[in-house]
């Protein structure tokens, strides 16, 4: 842990993935901050991170817990770049960094636990996370103080989507300055849980740009079949 917090104070912050202001911190607001979450984590589960960055919270639940199977979801390459380095580096042997969106995965992958920090509000995150849940899994995300609101917010989508009750839990008192609040949701029914389809046939995880790239000229190419078509006729 103390690598991968090098690792943070440095080219985390010469690449932008954490302020300088940060560093002074990084243990209490960040490493340890992201490592009580562990305890809503079962053993040997495989888990998530949605929008991982800088490996806030999977990186550090990875080498907290062996045990754990984890799968960093980011989709910028820098960041995916910064990731691959700093797994090699440390030695882990539990992590999979993915370069994607989490939608890109929906119909591919799930997982016991889906976790994230900071990465959207509620409804959306919702959106892009409970697909990855696993039948008997469940969303773990780091919160904010505002996370009442969220919940509330929220409610069409929990309902729509057939959520359970959504839990709230406070980590780290009496051991951190800097309390961690995380909002823990499963399916309401687990028999039910249904996913969605694969958004593109015979693959995984690409960039959108390359998808809307590819359906561009593909239909630049129609438009001017059809054109030729008309001129023959």
């Amino acid at each position: 842990m103390a690598a991968y917090a090098d690792w943070l104070a440095d080219a985390g912050v010469v690449r932008g993935l954490i302020g300088p202001r940060e560093v002074p911190r990084l243990w209490d607001r960040h490493l340890l901050n992201c490592a009580v979450l562990a305890e809503l984590i079962s053993q040997s589960a495989t888990v998530a991170d949605v929008g991982s960055g800088a490996g806030l919270p999977g990186l550090v639940l990875a080498v907290a817990r062996p045990d754990l199977r984890l799968t960093l979801i980011e989709p910028l390459l820098r960041r995916t770049t910064f990731l691959t380095e700093v797994v090699g580096d440390l030695g882990v042997d539990n992590v999979e960094v993915v370069r994607g969106r989490a939608v890109e995965l929906h119909g591919y992958r799930t997982f016991d636990v889906v976790t994230s920090r900071a990465v959207a509000p509620l409804e959306r995150l919702l959106e892009w996370s409970m697909p990855l849940v696993a039948p008997e899994g469940a969303l773990i995300a780091m919160k904010g103080s505002s996370v009442a609101e969220e919940i509330q917010a929220a409610a069409t989508t929990l309902a729509r989507l057939g959520c359970g009750e959504p839990e709230v839990s406070v980590l780290g008192e009496g051991v951190l300055s800097s309390t961690t609040v995380a909002l823990r949701v499963a399916w309401a029914d687990p028999a039910t849980v249904s996913w969605p389809s694969a958004r593109k046939p015979g693959g995984g995880p690409s960039s959108g740009r390359s998808r809307r790239d590819k359906s561009g000229v593909a239909g630049r190419r129609a438009q001017r079949a059809q054109k030729e078509r008309g001129r023959q006729v």
